[in-house]
């Protein structure tokens, strides 16, 4: 008697498997990045902490959907994209509240976490690559880290920004800019679970 159950089985497993290891780094990077952050006063580094953040609850609720029902995983994808939505917003006022009352950017320690957060969320799309052709809930994930790795890469350069010319500027720039592209990407989450998927109950 053929089944295709196993299969499936092992496809659901490897999900589980890559989707806790991009869980686990995501959650250490965000508390790296955080306190890197307010210490280094730098809005970017704190835009893209709270991007990693979203990034680790984004994994843990496609780890929960992993083998539930299509109902399930569009609401969990979602739950992603309003997450993220409210913490893109988040980093904007963030970016305006120290453009506005001041701050004095570490730009070394800004570059080398905002290399060690591109390192890891490298490691991680590449782990998750075949999750953009994916049901909903784990798209959502591939969404999530292709927009990580364009943040750290815009941190990077305005660490060097603010090393060459002195200025907080470049710094509070990119934290907005990274806020506003958060809130972007989970408007983009949010338009696909709208999308009619198989087997989804209206």
């Amino acid at each position: 008697m053929n089944c295709d159950c196993v299969p499936e089985q092992l496809s659901t497993e490897r999900e589980r498997r890559v989707l806790r290891i991009a869980l686990a780094l995501n959650a250490t990077m965000f508390i790296i990045e955080l306190v890197g952050g307010v210490r280094g006063q730098s809005a970017g580094l704190i835009a893209d902490s709270l991007d990693m953040f979203s990034d680790a609850s984004a994994y843990a609720i496609a780890l929960a959907a992993v083998g539930r029902t299509v109902r399930f995983k569009v609401r969990a994808a979602r739950l992603s994209g309003s997450l993220l939505f409210v913490l893109g917003v988040g980093a904007v006022l963030e970016a305006l509240r120290r453009g506005l009352y001041g701050s004095e950017p570490a730009s070394l320690l800004i570059l080398a976490l905002a290399a060690l957060a591109l390192l890891v969320n490298a490691i991680v799309l590449r782990l998750i690559s075949s999750f953009q052709q994916g049901e909903v809930h784990l798209k959502a994930t591939w969404i999530f880290t292709r927009a990580d790795v364009i943040a750290n890469i815009s941190v990077m350069g305005a660490a060097i920004l603010v090393a060459v010319t002195g200025s907080r500027i470049p710094d509070v720039v990119i934290g907005a800019a990274i806020g506003l592209y958060i809130v972007k990407e989970a408007i983009e989450i949010l338009r696909t679970t709208n999308e009619r998927q198989p087997g989804a109950v209206s």
